[in-house]
């Protein structure tokens, strides 16, 4: 539901209507709909006339819209309008036409077409500069007419909307030899045209008959022809499409030929309906205010101007005016209200514009927020006490203080909207005002109590104040007020108000006493410096006073370094300074980093020291084609600030690689190689683009260098390899290093020995011993020789029934005389060499030795195992063990004994078939006994668990 009552607005208005008498349907429907608060009624009439309803069951009404079943032409043409009502007033619709027609009388122009058939169809004349069909008239004109013309011809009239055609009855043309020179036949009048059915195109005919067939031409008599402008058929139809008010004026054509012209001028009107400039818009007025509308509306003719109220034509009394459009009305009462319309009209249309006036009559009424209220201000104070009743018409003001009535003076003035104003306030201000206001429809009052109290002064220490960072501080605020009055503080930064709680623990108000409050700063930052406010809030006062904290700290960050200039070893770089935060810049410090430096490094710079005033330094002493980036930072008495913002980075330029490579040394090679290491050069010191080594030797003793380059700047070494040069060849060595720049400078000289050859002398005295059924001891002597020291020895060894070329192969690394060899089959017999090597290669094998393994021990454990125990003794004996024919002689017996849950077994060996054993523990013992023999133990006993009580 709407909340605001207001008057009739239309949503839709009636449109014309033309009923064919020949439709299928029989009704007919006028729309009609308008909103309002409350929901509006409606009426029709009919030419001026209100319909009955109720009086003929052709009538209906479906919500606003009118229906008229089986409509008659006798009864129902005419003028209708929809008038809508509700409390507020009524609206008149704009004129509807309802027509009846047959379709084809209801065509407009533009929907005919006009043709002629030749002779027979569908052969059909074509237009061209002797022939011309004139869309307006239907008629074909010849304008020289030819042998080849003569014939039947028939007029055909198409329809576009229905696509219906239309046949004349035939017309015979035959030819006559008579001349004539020129006649102009077919021209336009004048045409009127109305904008709004106008859509598309205007257009004019002209055609001319002569012999010869004259030509047309065109001109607008005042002013050229429309750019737009378009002539078709042969120049026999001028077009202007979108016509416009600017087309509007007197055209003519001629037509010429050899023979004379023939000149012929007519008129375009262009006509417009009203449209609106200014409209109405609803108005409120007091009673007894004045109403000026004004609507406004273009048109040609140019419009003229009516007004309605409620539906009704309104006419000029002596309050009410209506010229040219404007309704004015003196001293608008109750009676006024309502609705009200403008129409604007010339004789094609009219236009319809509507408002709704409101008349406000009310007693004075003040909001209930306002009708008691309390002031208190301080002394010499200005108060200002609101009187603004609502009512209609405008109430007068009167105001007391106390029961008499107040007075104006140069400290007490009454307002233009009836408020009171009080200057400069004093003791004798206090009391109860009343104001009251009045109309013809009543009165009502409101009260206001005035209190005059002491101003509140404020006591804010200390007021300025300068701190370093890490610094406390106490700010002290203290009010002198007017006794009967609480206070309350409120502290501010610099115009904002402190937010304690999200100050990270540096702030804290402490409330002292009633009358004062301090604000404790603890461990202050930059940050904190500014203008710290103490407001102190009264119920009739507030003042506030400010005080002003200055924090020294170590400098800010100075402005990104710039750099000006680069060579290979310096950059000349500056800055501009960052703030000081009240304690003077001591010096800067340039810092560099690169890729090589572990974070930023302090580089030496031109001048040593650079002072706080400086803001431009040469850092020295870079390494060439390494990229640097640079920072400065600012030292002051209280410390070092934040660093600079990084320079851009920048390479210095290349120069001559200046370090060799260190530690250079020789390595083990193969024979006639003279193997020369080095550690490589960082990069940082590469200096420049393609860096590389120059490798420099020549054998002791002799004067020219031999170089060799090295292009890849990662190289550790190179081998030199010449047949020639005997082993163990002392060189003396440098390396040296380069780069596009240039050479740079070599190592010191090393002298380094060329590789030694392989061992020349074989292993003598070499033994090979059996020790069981796996393993065979190898043992040899070396000779000792100058060029070819043995790095280690080879033992090579394969059964006797095997090639030399399946040996197994075992190396020993050192001086190392002799070697075991395990893993081997048993009771097999081996050959075996050995020979020295080193990194130049093997020297000669030994003569070949030979040994066998021992047999395998006895597969038979020792059987039937008997025990007697005699306390802690165990007497045992067993059945001897007789060993296959392919393991080893028995030598003796073994006879193992341990406490359970230990590993470790105790001992006893005999070359008998019995043993004692003595068991000194409490606890139980297991037992086992086996064979021993040259080729290891055999199989062992099952176990015996023997307790022992120990004794």
């Amino acid at each position: 539901t709407e909340s605001v009552d207001y008057g009739p607005v239309f949503v839709q208005e009636p449109d014309d209507v033309i009923f064919p008498t020949d439709s299928e349907e029989k009704k007919v429907s006028l729309n009609c709909q308008a909103r309002g608060n409350p929901a509006p009624t409606y009426r029709w009439l009919q030419n001026g006339t209100e319909i009955n309803i109720e009086s003929d069951y052709r009538y209906s009404l479906i919500e606003g819209s009118l229906i008229i079943s089986n409509p008659s032409e006798m009864k129902d043409s005419g003028q209708y309008q929809c008038l809508t009502t509700n409390i507020f007033g009524s609206l008149l619709s704009r004129e509807a036409i309802l027509q009846f027609a047959s379709c084809s009388s209801a065509l407009s122009p533009y929907e005919i077409i006009y043709s002629w058939v030749f002779n027979e169809f569908p052969s059909f004349v074509a237009e061209d500069s002797r022939r011309f069909i004139s869309q307006e008239t239907g008629n074909l004109y010849i304008s020289k007419v030819q042998t080849s013309d003569v014939g039947s011809y028939i007029c055909l009239v198409k329809n576009t909307v229905t696509n219906a055609r239309v046949l004349s009855p035939p017309t015979p043309l035959t030819l006559r030899n008579d001349e004539f020179h020129m006649g102009i036949f077919r021209a336009f009048q004048g045409i009127n045209v109305l904008l709004e059915f106008v859509k598309e195109i205007s257009k004019m005919e002209c055609f001319a008959l002569g012999n010869p067939v004259p030509t047309i031409s065109w001109k607008k008599v005042n002013g050229h022809n429309p750019s737009k402008a378009r002539l078709r058929k042969s120049q026999a139809v001028l077009e202007i499409p979108n016509v416009q008010l600017e087309d509007a004026g007197m055209y003519e054509c001629k037509a010429e030929n050899s023979r004379g012209r023939n000149v012929f001028r007519g008129q375009l009107q262009v006509y417009t309906y009203p449209h609106w400039v200014d409209k109405l818009n609803d108005t409120q007025l007091d009673s007894g205010d004045q109403l000026r509308w004004e609507c406004k509306a273009t048109g040609k003719p140019r419009p003229t101007y009516r007004w309605l109220k409620n539906g009704v034509p309104l006419w000029s009394q002596s309050r009410i005016e209506m010229v040219n459009g404007v309704l004015m009305i003196h001293s608008v009462n109750l009676s006024d209200a309502g609705m009200y319309q403008c129409l604007a009209e010339n004789k094609y249309g009219t236009i319809y514009a509507s408002a709704e006036l409101k008349i406000l009559a009310s007693a004075p009424t003040f909001p209930l927020n306002q009708m008691r209220k309390t002031i208190i201000i301080t002394k010499g104070q200005e108060v200002v006490i609101e009187c603004k009743p609502q009512a209609s018409p405008k109430p007068t003001i009167t105001w007391k203080k106390g029961d008499k009535a107040l007075r104006e003076s140069k400290r007490v003035t009454f307002l233009p909207y009836g408020s009171l104003r009080i200057l400069n306030a004093s003791k004798s201000d206090e009391g109860r005002y009343v104001c009251q206001g009045e109309n013809v429809f009543g009165s009502a009052e409101i009260v206001a109590s005035v209190s005059v109290k002491e101003p509140t002064r404020i006591e804010l220490t200390p007021k300025k104040t300068e701190l370093t960072v890490g610094e406390s501080i106490v700010l002290s605020c203290k009010a002198i007020h007017d006794n009967t009055l609480d206070v309350t503080f409120y502290w501010t930064l610099n115009g904002q108000p402190i937010d304690f709680e999200k100050q990270g623990g540096h702030f804290e108000s402490i409330k002292a006493q009633a009358s004062s409050a301090d604000l404790m700063i603890r461990n202050i930052l930059l940050v904190h410096a500014g203008r710290y406010g103490c407001r102190v809030q009264t119920a009739a006062d507030a003042v506030s006073d400010e005080a002003e904290l200055l924090v020294r700290g170590p400098p800010g960050p100075p402005g990104v370094v710039i750099v000006e200039e680069i060579t290979d070893t310096t950059a000349t770089l500056s800055w501009s300074p960052g703030a000081d935060n009240h304690s003077p810049i001591s010096l800067h410090n340039l810092q560099a980093r690169s890729p090589f430096s572990l974070g930023w490094q302090t580089v030496k710079t031109v001048p040593d020291v650079i002072s706080g005033d400086m803001e431009s330094a040469m850092a020295v002493e870079l390494n060439p084609w390494v990229e640097y980036e640079f920072r400065v930072v600012a030292t002051n008495k209280i410390g070092t600030g934040d660093p600079s913002a990084p320079s851009r980075v920048i390479r210095t330029n290349e120069a001559v690689p200046k370090t060799p490579p260190a530690n250079v040394s020789g390595r083990s090679g193969r024979r006639h190689e003279l193997v020369i290491a080095w550690e490589p050069v960082s990069e940082e010191f590469q200096n420049g683009e393609g860096f590389g080594y120059i490798v420099a030797f020549r054998p002791n003793g002799t004067r020219g260098w031999k170089e060799k380059m090295v292009t890849s700047s990662d190289a550790s070494k190179f081998i030199y390899r010449d047949e020639s040069v005997p082993p163990l060849t002392p060189f003396e060595v440098k390396v040296g290093v380069y780069n596009n720049k240039g050479d740079g400078p070599f190592s010191p000289i090393v002298v380094i020995c060329s590789a030694e050859g392989e061992p020349s002398a074989a292993p003598v005295d070499v033994k090979a011993t059996s020790l069981s059924v796996s393993e065979i001891l190898v043992v040899w002597k070396h000779i000792k020789e100058s060029l070819g020291r043995p790095q280690g020895f080879e033992v090579d060894y394969w059964k006797d029934m095997e090639q030399e070329e399946a040996a197994e192969k075992v190396k020993t690394a050192g001086n190392e005389s002799s070697i075991l060899l395990t893993g081997l089959e048993g009771n097999t017999l081996y050959h075996l060499t050995v020979r020295a090597y080193n990194a130049a290669g093997y020297g000669p094998p030994s003569t070949a030795v030979r040994a066998a393994t021992k047999k395998s021990p006895p597969s038979q454990a020792p059987g039937n195992i008997m025990w007697i125990q005699d306390g802690s003794h165990v007497s045992l004996g067993w059945e001897p063990v007789r060993p296959l024919a392919n393991e080893s002689d028995v030598m003796g017996y073994k006879v193992l004994f341990r406490q359970e849950g230990q590993s470790n077994s105790q001992v006893i060996e005999t070359q008998k078939t019995s043993a004692v054993v003595l068991l000194p523990d409490v606890g139980v013992y297991i037992i086992e006994v086996c064979a021993v023999s040259e080729g290891g133990d055999g199989t062992a006993s099952p176990q015996i668990r023997v307790p022992s009580f120990s004794g």
